[in-house]
């Protein structure tokens, strides 16, 4: 990956896993003696412990040698971490000297990653990033590998009923004999993922959506949506896609993908189930669910709420004055069925994003007058780029067969913390910015206002700090380019009877608008089925307090509220892309299964409420 600070000159000749290794005997030794501030000096002035479960039970960074001081201060009594080792050579590139670890605390085991720089003067060897991840709870280990179920029952037994007849009857029984200790609201990708690891971890959990069947979520949007990221970055745990899978996956195949993983990885999920209404109870701990379940209402008492309503679920739906008046269709990007109704007619798309991109692409390909209304600069990378340059050497088949893992690719991403994660994608787009040259003076050229982000750090900081803002261009950056996209730049001031009028006073006729007007909080979900109270109590989901467009101050340094503990004991959310559903889901899944077996988590740097939504 790009390195961002200068190489230093070398004044040692210890080899890497020397060093390495003696970093970890030292550091470990401090860490046995409790002595804290030996362990704080071994990192450098300007440095980063990025730990997701193990130490803190939470996902928290910590920069610094006080932040380092204030954590252990708070953690090592009771984490007893030992035996820490590389697990492959290092490696060292710019004066830098990167390993993977393993290691283990008093309930877990875990993985992580240590990148060491030389001190200048002294030549002492300091870490200047550093990954904790808890990988698994010790007793508590998923049946896999050597330790997976046997399936068959060998030799005399009494029980005489197969899988199928087991699994049915727990289905009959879960929620309604037996209470699930953790309900997951919201059955898409996320929900899926979530729930595939507590069925692996032993977790009585019910996943529930008001879909027909798991996969609607995708089925239902507009014809032409596919996957813009490419399948490398795709999978889901334990059943990776197969190797013919399509690069960039059509909406109705990841359905079919989504039903079948449900099924076969026997994710208890309720369809056609929507969840009414919640309360906690805080003497009991535990909350009260009101679903309707296909019609029936069903009270469920879970210990833990989930929700996993998605980053992009609830639609914002903009009050321009005049819509009551508009003599047209209208609907959200999320409610837009396809082009094929509207051949012959006049659309306006109010957006300039993802959505609005594939959605006039496919109105424009079915030969409807379409224009997309640019309210704000929007950033675009063309998708072999992003493919090529930003993810070739994590996700792609070359990345495959240098011998790159899946884990291992999520690893390295998670090793760099989101302090300093745009040093590394800076240089990246100024890459494509510079190969795609042309490419950007054409848009430009038919009035596309085009950015790389407030700092230049393009896509993956957007995507991080306010989840909107840009399009992977897979053949609609060309349209618009081209002039077969109508594009116009402007404010909308008011809807008229006929069309959109903006704030310069031209109206845009049209017969339908569709507005590509992106997505709220997650926690407005929580407002919805809880309270308005406790959704405040949470306050903003998503962001990173970077202070740039979008993503107001102060700095988080994690994804807000984001598969971790919150302000309300005993809620979660969980949602991102398919990449986050699969890394993420296994820590929030640890945190949940620690609570199930009785095992104390205390949590460190529990995050506080700064925006509410």
């Amino acid at each position: 990956m790009t390195q961002t600070i200068e190489p230093v000159a070398q004044t040692h000749t210890r080899t890497p896993q020397e060093r390495v290794d003696a970093w970890l005997g030292e550091f470990e030794s401090a860490l046995v003696a409790r002595d804290v501030d030996r362990a704080a000096s071994m990192f450098a002035v300007d440095s980063f412990w990025r730990d997701l479960v193990t130490f803190t039970w939470n996902l928290k960074t910590v920069e610094g040698r006080d932040g380092v001081r204030d954590l252990l201060s708070h953690r090592l009594g009771d984490t007893d971490p030992t035996g820490f080792h590389t697990i492959e050579e290092p490696d060292e590139a710019d004066g830098v000297v990167s390993a993977w670890i393993e290691f283990e605390t008093a309930t877990s085991r875990g993985k992580g990653h240590l990148r060491l720089i030389e001190v200048p003067d002294t030549g002492a060897d300091s870490a200047w990033t550093f990954l904790t991840t808890m990988q698994e709870l010790k007793g508590h280990e998923e049946q896999q590998g050597h330790s997976r179920v046997k399936g068959a029952v060998h030799g005399s037994n009494a029980d005489a009923q197969s899988w199928a007849e087991r699994r049915e009857a727990e289905e009959k029984d879960l929620g309604y004999g037996t209470q699930p200790y953790v309900l997951v609201v919201g059955g898409g990708q996320g929900g899926i993922a979530l729930g595939a690891r507590f069925r692996q971890l032993g977790v009585p959990a019910i996943v529930v959506d008001r879909a027909e069947r798991p996969g609607d979520q995708w089925r239902g949007r507009y014809k032409s949506l596919c996957l813009h990221d490419p399948v490398w970055y795709d999978h889901l745990p334990y059943l990776p896609f197969p190797p013919n899978w399509p690069v960039f996956a059509p909406k109705d195949k990841i359905g079919d993908w989504l039903e079948m993983y449900t099924k076969v990885m026997e994710v208890p999920y309720w369809t056609k189930t929507t969840a009414k209404s919640a309360t906690y109870d805080e003497q009991n701990k535990e909350w009260t669910v009101v679903v309707d379940r296909d019609g029936d209402e069903v009270v469920l008492r879970p210990k833990q709420l989930v929700m996993a309503t998605g980053m992009s679920g609830k639609k914002n739906v903009p009050n321009f004055p005049g819509m009551d008046e508009f003599e047209g269709e209208q609907h959200h990007s999320s409610e837009h069925p396809g082009p094929d109704a509207y051949v012959g007619k006049r659309v306006v798309v109010v957006g300039s994003n993802n959505s609005a991109h594939d959605i006039c692409k496919a109105l424009y390909e079915t030969g409807v007058d379409v224009t997309m209304l640019q309210r704000s600069s929007t950033h675009i990378v063309k998708s072999d780029s992003l493919c090529d340059i930003a993810l070739g050497d994590l996700y792609s088949e070359r990345a495959v067969e240098s011998g790159m893992t899946t884990q291992k690719a999520d690893l390295t991403f998670a090793s760099l913390p989101y302090r300093i994660m745009h040093e590394f994608q800076i240089p990246v787009y100024q890459r494509i910015a510079e190969q795609d040259k042309e490419f950007y003076d054409r848009l430009e050229q038919v009035g596309f206002q085009h950015d790389f982000g407030d700092d230049g750090s393009g896509l993956f900081m957007k995507y991080l700090r306010r989840g909107s803002g840009y399009y992977i261009d897979v053949g609609a950056s060309e349209l618009v380019a081209d002039g077969k996209i109508k594009l116009v730049a402007g404010q909308v001031e008011r809807i008229s009877r006929t069309g959109v009028v903006l704030d310069d006073g031209t109206e845009l006729p049209a017969d339908l608008i569709v507005y590509a007007t992106g997505y709220g909080s997650m926690n407005g979900w929580v407002a919805d089925l809880i309270d308005q109270e406790t959704a405040d109590k949470v306050g903003k989901c998503w962001g990173l307090g970077s202070d740039t467009t979008k993503d107001p101050g102060p700095w988080e340094g994690e994804q807000r509220n984001m598969w971790k503990p919150t302000q309300q004991e005993n809620m979660w959310f969980h949602g991102g892309n398919l990449h986050q559903s699969r890394h993420y889901s296994l820590y929030l899944a640890l945190q949940i299964k620690a609570r199930y077996e009785g095992i104390p988590t205390p949590v460190y740097g529990l995050q506080e409420v700064h925006h509410l939504k």
